[in-house]
Protein backbone atom coordinates (compact mmCIF):
# COMPACT_ATOMS: atom_id res chain seq x y z
CA UNK A 1 0.00 0.00 0.00
CA UNK A 2 2.83 2.58 0.95
CA UNK A 3 4.69 1.88 -2.49
CA UNK A 4 1.73 2.32 -4.29
CA UNK A 5 1.03 6.09 -2.31
CA UNK A 6 5.33 7.04 -2.83
CA UNK A 7 4.41 6.11 -6.68
CA UNK A 8 1.22 8.38 -6.94
CA UNK A 9 3.33 11.27 -4.94
CA UNK A 10 6.69 10.72 -6.73
CA UNK A 11 4.27 10.89 -9.85
CA UNK A 12 2.52 14.42 -9.34
CA UNK A 13 6.30 15.32 -8.53
CA UNK A 14 7.77 14.15 -11.87
CA UNK A 15 4.33 15.10 -13.66
CA UNK A 16 4.88 18.70 -11.93
CA UNK A 17 8.24 19.19 -12.71
CA UNK A 18 7.69 18.27 -16.31
CA UNK A 19 4.56 20.68 -17.00
CA UNK A 20 6.99 23.52 -15.54
CA UNK A 21 9.83 22.48 -17.37
CA UNK A 22 7.58 22.03 -21.07
CA UNK A 23 6.11 25.45 -22.62
CA UNK A 24 3.11 26.34 -23.24
CA UNK A 25 -0.24 25.25 -21.47
CA UNK A 26 -0.96 21.55 -20.32
CA UNK A 27 -5.15 21.29 -19.82
CA UNK A 28 -4.90 18.85 -17.53
CA UNK A 29 -5.68 18.28 -13.49
CA UNK A 30 -3.58 16.97 -10.40
CA UNK A 31 -4.68 13.53 -11.56
CA UNK A 32 -3.85 13.98 -14.70
CA UNK A 33 -0.21 15.54 -13.70
CA UNK A 34 0.02 12.36 -11.00
CA UNK A 35 -0.01 9.87 -14.04
CA UNK A 36 1.95 11.90 -16.09
CA UNK A 37 4.76 11.61 -14.03
CA UNK A 38 4.04 7.67 -13.44
CA UNK A 39 3.79 7.26 -17.40
CA UNK A 40 7.40 9.20 -17.35
CA UNK A 41 9.11 7.25 -14.70
CA UNK A 42 8.28 4.11 -16.70
CA UNK A 43 9.30 5.98 -20.14
CA UNK A 44 12.21 7.44 -18.21
CA UNK A 45 13.32 3.93 -16.41
CA UNK A 46 12.99 2.05 -19.75
CA UNK A 47 15.24 4.19 -21.35
CA UNK A 48 17.54 4.90 -19.09
CA UNK A 49 17.90 0.83 -19.13
CA UNK A 50 18.26 0.92 -22.63
CA UNK A 51 21.55 3.55 -22.16
CA UNK A 52 22.98 2.00 -18.97
CA UNK A 53 22.22 -1.89 -19.87
CA UNK A 54 20.74 -2.29 -16.07
CA UNK A 55 17.81 -1.06 -13.95
CA UNK A 56 17.59 1.38 -11.37
CA UNK A 57 16.14 -0.80 -7.92
CA UNK A 58 16.45 2.32 -5.61
CA UNK A 59 15.30 5.85 -5.81
CA UNK A 60 18.36 7.91 -7.31
CA UNK A 61 18.49 11.61 -8.13
CA UNK A 62 19.35 10.20 -11.43
CA UNK A 63 15.98 7.93 -11.24
CA UNK A 64 14.03 10.66 -10.86
CA UNK A 65 15.98 13.12 -13.62
CA UNK A 66 15.22 10.19 -16.54
CA UNK A 67 11.38 10.14 -15.10
CA UNK A 68 11.68 13.87 -15.91
CA UNK A 69 13.04 13.60 -19.38
CA UNK A 70 10.37 10.59 -19.68
CA UNK A 71 7.47 12.67 -18.74
CA UNK A 72 8.95 15.29 -20.58
CA UNK A 73 9.01 13.40 -23.92
CA UNK A 74 5.52 12.73 -23.55
CA UNK A 75 4.16 15.65 -23.28
CA UNK A 76 6.37 16.71 -26.58
CA UNK A 77 4.51 13.41 -28.49
CA UNK A 78 0.86 14.75 -26.75
CA UNK A 79 1.59 18.10 -28.12
CA UNK A 80 2.67 17.04 -31.88
CA UNK A 81 -0.97 16.15 -32.21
Amino acid sequence: MYGLCTWIVVGLIVGAIARLVFPGRQPMGWAGTAVLGMAGSLVGGFLSALVWHGSIRVFQVGGLISSVIGALLILWIVSRR
